[in-house]
């Protein structure tokens, strides 16, 4: 019989006055006999440092996430678990191929034709008693959408899970004029109250350990701080939640799809909230960018069996929601944004972005993101979708975003509208080269590297210089400061024939 004790030996507490004996024999299996390992929960680590309009510092805030190897662990293998789950459900549809090729054709059909539509859909909106209102840029849509509340004498909005409201910087902007927002969703209320951004467009919270949220929830709302168990903590946001809901003078949702022909629009959730955000108050905006437009009906089931199987790997959402008019007694508006988006259609390298559908496909697969948290981009859209969106907004700002990538093209084989965002990633990083957005050190890298590579012989005689470096310098003149690649990584080992010298020998006086 093997004797060993069965509990760690840091919970044995030998000392204890109470331990139980029998037979002479200590009882250590008794868990009345041991002490809780008492070990603090790993910290969270924070996002990127935003300073104003200077470039990002991604890698910073990507090496801390890294730092913290349960928080880094954890967000690694949720995701790739989304990933996975969304492989299952595509070999599960025989036509997935065709979808992806239908929706891709639609999107582009509607944006190449985006005037015509967005005039129809106005035109059926209001037919439907809707308030249309148009907003060119984030700072007419935060107005728009004030002077409707305070037109209605509103003091408190609650709202479903929006990108384009955290794009517009409604909050903030609410908060300045003393209306209260509060978020439905409950990944976005996790991080309302921890005064964080959304860290992934489907699951804005996938960063957070359970600890972490029970430690935001007990400073926010009064809950346990040492009890983390996820039902206890999301009964305890319902019950927090709900009199708010009930007491809100306005509700408001993004939209998912937009339909021209019937001037309705689609919202997607797992939650219900938005049906809560639409219909408890008599009051409803929706905030929608331009770009969420379809032209028919019967292309919406295309997009609806592609969105929840691409983001979650579920075959459909809980809720999908149509929205065609205001409750009776009641008042719906609906805000078409640009900010940007006409700008970014003349784009001729990048204006299929605007096909994105926001399911979080190429999040869940980007090793880069998987790794370094959503919150490390410093931006609204993270991950490689973010990495082509977000220089449209501030090229400087944002500018070291397209270098935070291995250009594997997963993130474009999964995409479910064909955006080929891997080709666009290192269009950016040209473009950002012409614009002088690079800094010094990495341009003077890439012209020596360019020079280089460009001439056969010198390029050989660097590789055997290197070779013979690598294989007789001290360590310590090897990883230095200036090799960027022995920070995280052991420089490979020199091989010993390099293949131009191994094809000169073997196969250079074949004719």
């Amino acid at each position: 019989m093997n004797n060993d004790p069965i509990l760690h030996p840091e919970l044995l507490a030998h000392d204890d006055p109470d331990a139980i004996y029998r037979d002479g024999r200590r009882l250590d299996h008794a868990e009345g006999t041991s002490q809780p390992l008492r070990v603090p929960p790993e910290k969270q680590p924070r996002g990127a440092k935003i300073r104003g309009g200077r470039p990002v510092d991604q890698a910073e805030a990507a090496a801390r996430f890294i730092a913290a190897p349960e928080h880094e662990k954890m967000h690694d293998e949720r995701l790739w678990d989304l990933r996975q789950k969304r492989d299952r459900e595509m070999h599960g549809i025989p036509e997935w191929e065709e979808l992806r090729s239908l929706a891709s054709a639609i999107k582009e059909h509607t944006l190449t034709h985006l005037d015509e539509y967005l005039e129809q859909f106005e035109a059926n909106a209001r037919s439907n008693d809707i308030h249309v209102h148009w907003a060119r840029d984030a700072a007419e849509h935060n107005r728009i959408v004030h002077g409707i509340l305070r037109d209605h004498g509103a003091k408190s909005l609650i709202k479903s899970k929006s990108m384009l409201t955290e794009e517009c910087g409604l909050r903030p902007y609410m908060a300045s004029v003393g209306i209260e927002v509060i978020e439905t969703d409950l990944g976005e209320r996790i991080q309302q109250l921890d005064n964080e951004d959304p860290s992934h467009v489907v699951v804005p919270a996938v960063h957070k350990l359970r600890t972490d949220v029970a430690e935001v929830f007990a400073r926010t709302i009064g809950t346990d701080p040492d009890n983390s168990n996820v039902h206890y903590l999301a009964e305890a946001q319902r019950e927090s939640n709900r009199p708010l809901i009930l007491a809100a003078d306005a509700g408001m949702t993004g939209a998912n799809f937009v339909v021209a022909e019937t001037g309705t629009f689609v919202v997607c959730t797992n939650e219900g909230n938005a049906d809560l955000s639409a219909n408890v108050p008599k009051l409803h905006i929706a905030s929608i960018g331009i770009e969420k437009i379809i032209p028919r009906l019967e292309h919406l089931a295309v997009f609806v069996r592609l969105l929840s199987r691409s983001a979650l790997g579920s075959p459909i959402t809980q809720y999908t929601s149509h929205f065609r008019g205001p409750r009776e007694g009641g008042e719906m508006h609906i805000v078409l944004v640009d900010n940007g988006r006409s700008e970014r259609l003349g784009m001729e390298e990048f204006w299929t972005s605007l096909k994105c559908i926001r399911c979080g496909a190429c999040m869940n697969t980007c090793p880069v993101y998987r790794r370094s948290g959503g919150l490390s981009y410093g931006a609204t859209y993270s991950g490689p979708i973010g990495l082509i969106i977000d220089p449209t907004f501030n090229a400087r700002k944002y500018s070291s975003l397209p270098f935070a990538s291995t250009l594997n093209g997963s993130c474009s084989n999964v995409c479910p509208v064909k955006i080929n965002i891997h080709e666009q990633i290192y269009a950016w990083r040209r473009e950002l080269v012409k614009q002088n957005e690079v800094p010094f050190v990495k341009k003077a890298a890439m012209k020596i590297a360019a020079e280089l590579l460009s001439r056969p012989a010198a390029y050989r005689a660097a590789i055997a210089a290197a070779d013979t470096a690598l294989a007789h310098l001290p360590r310590f003149v090897i990883y230095n400061g200036l090799n960027a690649w022995g920070k995280h990584r052991e420089v490979p080992h020199p091989p010993k024939q390099t293949f131009h010298s191994w094809y000169q020998s073997n196969r250079g006086e074949r004719k």
